[in-house]
């Protein structure tokens, strides 16, 4: 997933879920791991980091 790709659904993602976003993204990093799809939890990582990024520092 190109950075252009995890953005745009960053945001989706944050319009989803609201406060919860950040938290979700993070539910399907585990989940991702406990399944063994590596590659699949390192987007999710990168998509959790890119809605830290957007809600800003003063978030958490």
């Amino acid at each position: 997933m190109d950075m252009n790709e995890v953005h745009d659904y960053a945001r989706r993602f944050l319009g989803t879920h609201g406060e919860k976003a950040e938290a979700e993204a993070a539910h399907k990093v585990v989940a991702c791991e406990k399944a063994g799809d590596t590659s699949q939890a390192e987007d999710w990582r990168r998509i959790q980091a890119a809605i830290k990024q957007m809600r800003g520092p003063h978030a958490s």
